[in-house]
């Protein structure tokens, strides 16, 4: 029987900061923190996207399974537990989108199937 990912009706509040903690890594402490800002606004836009358009569309590599946060999320999910929202960044002409948090749970999801539809903000 094909498995099916449960989500939270928003992120959790912890993924605001490591979503900031990540994009400071990229930009300026301040414009993570002004993401992180606008991110946590747009909590009640929440949009669906395929698994595998957000990999395809971040330009990231699928994550194997057996990495450690991608199997913790595939036992969640097959123990019931719901994930939680990703963040992204739209990208533009010169940079991909950027996942700021939620990385792992997108690449659970593909391996549980490509055409999940993820729940994320998107700004």
């Amino acid at each position: 029987m094909q498995q099916t990912v449960k989500w939270l009706p928003k992120p959790e509040n912890h993924d605001y900061q490591a979503a900031e903690d990540y994009l400071s890594l990229i930009m300026s402490s301040k414009k993570a923190a002004d993401y992180r800002q606008l991110l946590s606004a747009a909590q009640g836009n929440i949009t669906h996207r395929k698994a595998k358009d957000i990999l395809r569309a971040s330009q990231l590599a699928l994550l194997d399974q057996t990495n450690k946060h991608v199997a913790s999320d595939l036992l969640k999910v097959s123990s019931g537990q719901s994930l939680s929202p990703i963040l992204l960044l739209r990208g533009d002409d010169n940079h991909p989108l950027i996942i700021a948090d939620g990385y792992h749970r997108v690449c659970a999801s593909y391996w549980i199937d490509e055409n999940t539809d993820i729940p994320c903000i998107l700004i």
